[in-house]
């Protein structure tokens, strides 16, 4: 699913972003090569980041 319609950036993409570090939108797509355009995928791009977050913390927590 496309997420970022000006950076033709997928849900995929931003997950691996999340997953390699990046705590917000803007590291996610500075990671991915490009910054937000237009702005209207922030909240949803966010959303995204939010729950790779939050899997990896409970990961990390089940391993402790």
């Amino acid at each position: 699913m496309i997420v970022c319609i000006c950076n033709a950036i997928t849900e995929d993409e931003v997950r691996l972003a999340a997953r390699a570090g990046a705590p917000c939108p803007r590291s996610a797509y500075a990671h991915l090569g490009c910054e937000p355009q237009c702005g209207s995928c922030l909240c949803y791009a966010q959303e995204i980041i939010d729950e790779e977050r939050a899997e990896l913390l409970a990961v990390d927590a089940q391993a402790a």
